[in-house]
């Protein structure tokens, strides 16, 4: 994706800690510049040989202990029941503060015999924006707050470079409000209720644009099972909001090349605003 930034869009990405590429220099390749992958990983063995053959000891590293098998991403978790209810049952009627504590007290699905706090949200209750993240981490769920930690403080620099922040122009919320337990599969039954929070949030915010940041705010606002890179880019829409889909900020952090486009996203996100 070639983008085009200005000189205070680029400005603004630096802000957030972020940088367009260089266009990379041409290094013409010759047999003395060019070494292959296999020569680099031979490069310390060969030179360990040759010390040890000129009578010089050498302590060669331990070999590197086998990775733990990893569990599979869908593994079955028992979660306890939680009440029945109608996911949208008499949340229509509650004002915000009374909705907050619908949340606080949920238990709708089996979510809350595992979770220390529901996370309801945080911010600016008079918010033009309303970013809307995953799931909690195990932090949000320590806390109850959306965005903490590093994550967090990484939105807090692309907020402000798009002239908000969460004390004062922009909204933060999860679309699960409880944490799962490790390798548990979210159903139908979790997204539903929360689904329905969600819901009633946007109708007593009103927001002017809603940022979905990560594949599950995506499936929420969005649906369908399209990859979130097939979904940045454009517009959508969610109860008559426009919707921007972007990156969660824990990806941005290990795949820190990708803040270039998270920008272009919230570049989007500024303009949907605007008009709105």
């Amino acid at each position: 994706m070639n983008l085009r930034l200005d000189a205070r869009q680029r400005a603004m990405l630096a802000e957030m800690g972020g940088r367009l590429p260089d266009a990379p220099a041409r290094v013409p390749a010759t047999a003395a510049t060019v070494r292959t992958p296999a020569a680099q990983a031979d490069a310390p063995a060969a030179a360990a040989g040759a010390a040890e053959a000129a009578g010089v000891p050498v302590r060669r590293p331990d070999p590197a202990p086998a990775p733990p098998s990893a569990a599979p991403p869908h593994a079955a978790v028992r979660m306890a029941p939680g009440r029945v209810v109608d996911p949208g049952a008499d949340l229509a009627t509650l004002d915000w503060a009374a909705l907050q504590a619908h949340v606080a007290g949920c238990q709708a699905c089996g979510l809350c015999a595992t979770r220390r706090n529901a996370v309801f949200g945080a911010g600016d209750p008079r918010a033009g924006w309303l970013v809307v993240g995953e799931f909690p981490s195990e932090e949000e769920d320590l806390q109850g707050e959306p965005f903490v930690g590093e994550p967090g403080r990484l939105l807090d620099n692309m907020l402000r470079a798009a002239g908000v922040s969460r004390e004062q122009g922009a909204y933060l919320t999860l679309a699960l409000k409880c944490r799962p337990p490790p390798h548990a599969q979210v159903g139908a039954t979790e997204l539903a209720h929360c689904e329905a929070i969600l819901r009633r949030q946007v109708d007593l915010l009103k927001p002017r644009v809603i940022v979905a940041m990560g594949r599950m705010a995506l499936q929420v606002l969005v649906g369908g099972t399209e990859p979130l890179g097939r979904l940045r880019g454009r517009a959508h829409a969610w109860e008559g909001v426009p919707v921007v889909a972007t990156y969660h900020p824990a990806y941005l952090l290990r795949n820190p090349a990708d803040k270039a486009k998270a920008w272009a996203d919230l570049c989007l996100a500024m303009e949907l605003a605007e008009a709105a």
